[in-house]
């Protein structure tokens, strides 16, 4: 590996100017508005997996955005890894909030990342992490040392659910068919300790609507008299935990998967801290489900979370009004076994019911997606834990994290292969949030570890082969 090695010393500078301009592209999937940035954008990617060598690089149309292909197929005989990643980002608001334009990137050096970040919307979440991917097979294919075949899949959807993937995939299950998914959409618990992801939780995403009057009444005229929307959610709302913790709705945790206490206790290896995880975050103490700790509740338990709460007047001065309506948006993390639609219908058919007869309940459902799960023998995580290892010199761990990534299970049922998630953020980058960064240093170590990943990963499938 040390010409490959020498490769990305020589040419590190170019790979993070690449990246500069990549980010530079605002390529938002959430608004319509920034859809010829998309293109814009895709149109980009491709021509970065021209320069890295692939081979049939492609912008495969469907009915949403654009998904970049390319592939790199050197021998039937070796496996295929099919790597995964997306390059649209989430907006910047409010932008008020960016010390930097948001698709302006710059490199500033901070405490976390004292070689420097680079600070731009996507730089985490996911162009940075995407691009590793490229310049590493790049590394690999322009010093004639890949040693597995590579397919790319990079969509334009992901921060909107991927609504349109699924099908595209099932559509087209040969042209992706591999042995094991890589994915760079996770982070790492520290820089000091080093992780791969073997669990994600689920998710189940829904609006709720409360309909009282047929009309905002007067406040004086009716206050006393009519049911108030607003009351009446915000207690049907307070009433789905209970003072444990607990989320009240029946049959939620009927499929619940209950880790043995060997994985908690593996789980716990973890040297999680409570008081640097509230100082990051502001606040003076913690709440969740009794019986887990902090590091258990933020990833193998699920959760319901309000997410939005608003009805009635809320602009400037007074308006004496009971609303006809009200609104909440509601999101559940769910673990292994939990069907995402079967707890929508669970919650929607408990909120009907603990309703009061005088208003009217509708509930909408959005995006999903069913709990993943790696295991710790599976050689796809044993290859990425000995590259992790090489590269960092540490040990690494397993490490479960509470956030989805719902095409990960999706590609699973579809193409039968499990995904290895191999992330290099860190949870302090502020993806999704203003000021979103990404560490140089972590860019270029996991440029440095993943071509390690290829090699120990065609070593052990031989291996097992042959035994």
């Amino acid at each position: 590996m040390d010409k490959v090695y020498e490769f990305q010393k020589k040419n590190k500078d170019r790979f993070l100017n690449e990246l500069l301009e990549i980010l530079k592209i605002p390529s938002i999937s959430a608004d319509s508005n920034y859809s010829k940035e998309i293109i814009k954008c895709a149109n980009a990617i491709s021509d970065n997996c021209v320069l890295s060598g692939l081979d049939n690089v492609e912008i495969c149309s469907t009915n949403g955005n654009p998904i970049v292909y390319g592939e790199k197929i050197i021998a039937k005989d070796l496996p295929t890894v099919l790597v995964y990643g997306h390059y649209d980002v989430q907006p910047p608001d409010p932008l008020n909030l960016w010390e930097n334009d948001p698709f302006q990137p710059i490199i500033k050096k901070n405490n976390i990342h004292p070689e420097g970040a680079i600070f731009a919307r996507g730089s985490a979440d996911d162009k940075g992490q995407i691009f590793m991917h490229l310049k590493a097979l790049e590394s690999l294919i322009k010093t004639s040392s890949l040693p597995c075949n590579v397919k790319l899949l990079i969509e334009g959807e992901e921060e909107i659910g991927s609504p349109n993937l699924g099908e595209f995939i099932k559509n087209n299950k040969d042209k992706f068919s591999c042995d094991v998914i890589l994915v760079s959409d996770t982070h790492l618990f520290s820089l000091k300790v080093p992780t791969i992801t073997t669990g994600l939780r689920g998710l189940c995403y829904l609006e709720v609507e409360i309909q009282g009057a047929d009309r905002d009444l007067h406040s004086g005229l009716y206050g006393g008299a009519v049911p108030n929307p607003i009351y009446i959610l915000s207690k049907m709302i307070a009433s789905l935990i209970d003072s444990e913790g607990k989320i009240t709705i029946p049959g939620f945790y009927d499929q619940v998967d209950e880790l043995s206490n060997k994985d908690r206790e593996e789980l716990n290896k973890i040297p999680f801290d409570e008081e640097i995880f509230k100082n990051s975050i502001g606040i003076k103490g913690l709440d969740g489900e009794k019986g887990y700790n902090t590091l258990e509740r933020t990833s193998i338990r699920p959760t319901l979370d309000i997410n939005g709460i608003w009805g009635g007047y809320t602009g400037e001065g007074a308006k004496t009004i009971i609303p006809s309506k009200a609104y909440a948006k509601i999101s559940m993390r769910l673990v292994p076994n939990q069907d995402p639609d079967k707890i929508s219908q669970l919650f929607i058919q408990h909120l009907k019911k603990i309703a009061p007869p005088n208003v009217t309940v509708n509930v909408t459902s959005f995006q999903g997606g069913k709990a993943y799960v790696l295991p710790s023998e599976h050689i796809g995580y044993k290859a990425a834990k000995k590259a992790m290892e090489k590269g960092f010199n540490l040990e690494t761990l397993p490490y479960r994290t509470g956030g989805s990534i719902p095409i990960i299970s999706l590609m699973e049922d579809v193409l039968k292969v499990k995904s290895v998630l191999l992330g290099f953020g860190l949870d302090t980058d502020a993806i999704h949030s203003p000021n979103e960064h990404y560490g140089i240093f972590n860019f270029y170590k996991g440029i440095e570890v993943i071509p390690y990943f290829y090699k120990y990963y065609q070593q052990m499938k031989k291996d097992k082969s042959h035994g």
